[in-house]
């Protein structure tokens, strides 16, 4: 267990010199995080958007590392984010144990922790790290009582759901799939349970979360305040056909079947991604494999209702809000990859070469040891290798562009749009973030623009706002000052340097293709 967390921090280490952030989510987090440092509870738990788990996680370890300014509390962000994702190899470790067995235990925490998706929510400094140990320590108490039926593993799972959902709403999506896994139960002689304790956990798992989560839910007036969890549950509206959030303007003709379709086949692309694709036929694999799966029915009919719900929700998501990442597939990502684990565990087992085949008679040999290490290893590195890029860390670009910023804000007039929020946050300088570019468009003393390919490329609907209030010119100053491959660059342009003449080309930067970026494609805001 030690050796798996020690490597598993040896990556997210890796990680941070070798890749960059290109969210600006963790950024609410930590205003959050500061927030509730100053004592002010009302504004970071009760009257913020976001739940208030990770923040406080943020706080408590700013408390301990101290300092103060931006990079103080980006670095007390990372080392909350990392220590969760750390932390998180135990119940990884323990749910892989009890579904699958010790020969794949070891295997699926270090495959989990070694998904990009883990990464790239503890690089970005999001809250499903914080979210993701809590509600793996509430599956693994859920396996163990469907196994057992034993009530004292339900106090666990409404706990840890409790604070999972402090993390993050989908945190509910546990108790409600096990509900309905009991309401399932009594329709198959190999998954019944005896009646009366049935009654009991049905009402203990609807009581439970509510007096622990309800005071929350109702100081907040709903399951959350966000404007994607409402539009999700049906208390809100769609998203406007033109939402900054929205990967494409909503055609006025799209009808409700199709935009469900487009949803469907969405979160079907999600979720394959959600796994490497090293990975994917090693789940089908395992799942295969897993049989008889009466062996452990309650479990993996838990493990069906799971995913089916959370597929739902991700259509559900997309129909509503019309955006989906990766990242909302993390829990169906992390199953997956524990099938793949069980995978190649059975691999590790099975595969036996013949002698004849390499010329060597008719004995048969088995890969050792170093073999599959050297598989293993390659499975790990290859997914990180291939976009990794060698950087100061994760945050270098952006401080170099909020010094920047601060320098010039210094010297000259007018206001600032940075559409990472990262440079600004940095440059400790008002200005209008991300979500305010709509106001930026119509300010007439709206003068820099800093922004990333993605933004300036991407299809989203803002984008043709950036590139508005670009009009054409040139980058005044870039970090870094030429592009490298894998690596984020921040252009930042100055509307006051004239513009080009209608005959001097397209507006895109000479010698870059139109085309869109990697990013633009993975980039939700």
């Amino acid at each position: 267990m030690t050796l798996l967390m020690a490597t598993a921090l040896g990556l997210l280490g890796w990680l941070t010199y070798h890749t960059e952030v290109t969210f600006a989510d963790g950024l609410r987090y930590i205003h959050q995080a500061e927030q509730i440092d100053k004592g002010a509870w009302s504004d970071g738990i009760l009257k913020a958007v976001d739940h208030p788990l990770h923040p406080i996680a943020i706080a408590a370890v700013h408390e301990v590392i101290g300092g103060d300014g931006p990079i103080a509390w980006q670095r007390s962000a990372q080392a909350a984010s990392i220590l969760a994702s750390v932390l998180l190899i135990i119940p990884l470790y323990l749910l892989t144990l009890e579904i699958y067995g010790p020969s794949t235990a070891w295997l699926g925490a270090l495959l989990v922790a070694a998904n990009p998706i883990v990464g790239f929510v503890t690089i970005n400094l999001l809250s499903e790290c914080t979210f993701l140990l809590f509600w793996t320590w509430g599956l693994w108490a859920a396996v163990r009582f469907l196994r057992e039926g034993r009530f004292s593993w339900l106090p666990l799972t409404i706990g840890f759901s409790a604070l999972a959902y402090l993390a993050r709403p989908e945190g509910m999506l546990l108790p409600l799939a096990l509900v309905a896994t009991l309401l399932v139960l009594p329709l198959h002689w190999a998954t019944r349970i005896y009646w009366p304790r049935w009654w009991m956990a049905v009402a203990f798992l609807v009581v439970g979360p509510l007096l622990l989560a309800g005071p929350y839910m109702a100081a907040k007036g709903g399951i959350g305040t966000k404007p994607s969890i409402a539009r999700l549950i049906g208390t809100a509206p769609k998203a406007p056909p033109t939402a900054l959030e929205r990967e494409k303007p909503l055609p006025a003709d799209q009808t409700t079947f199709q935009t469900y379709r487009y949803a469907i086949l969405r979160m079907f692309r999600v979720m394959r991604a959600s796994v490497t694709t090293s990975m994917l036929p090693l789940s089908l694999l395992g799942l295969i494999v897993a049989w008889p799966w009466s062996l452990r029915a309650r479990a993996w009919l838990f493990s069906g209702i799971l995913l089916a719900l959370a597929a739902a929700g991700l259509v559900r998501l997309h129909a509503t809000g019309g955006y989906l990442t990766i990242r909302h597939a993390i829990v169906p990502g992390m199953l997956l990859t524990l099938a793949a684990a069980n995978g190649l565990a059975w691999l590790m087992r099975s595969v036996v070469i013949e002698g004849r085949w390499i010329g060597l008679g008719r004995e048969r040999f088995r890969p050792g040891p170093a073999v599959w290490a050297a598989l293993l290893a390659l499975l790990v590195a290859l997914p990180h290798a291939r976009h990794a890029a060698h950087a100061k860390g994760c945050f270098d670009v952006y401080h170099e562009a909020g010094s920047w910023i601060a320098d010039v804000k210094g010297r000259d007039h007018g206001k600032v749009l940075d559409l990472t929020d990262w440079a600004l946050y940095f440059s400790q300088s008002p200005g209008f973030r991300f979500s305010e570019v709509n106001w930026a468009a119509i300010d007439p003393t709206t003068r820099w623009i800093v922004a990333r390919d993605a933004h300036i490329r991407g299809h989203f609907q803002y984008s043709r706002l950036v590139n508005d209030l670009i009009g054409g010119r040139r980058p005044v100053v870039t970090f870094p000052s030429h592009p490298v491959k894998g690596r984020v660059q921040i252009k930042i342009f100055d509307r006051l340097t004239p513009p080009p003449s209608a005959l001097a080309g397209p507006t895109h930067d000479r010698g870059i293709s139109p085309q869109v970026s990697t990013e633009a494609r993975i980039i939700r805001r």
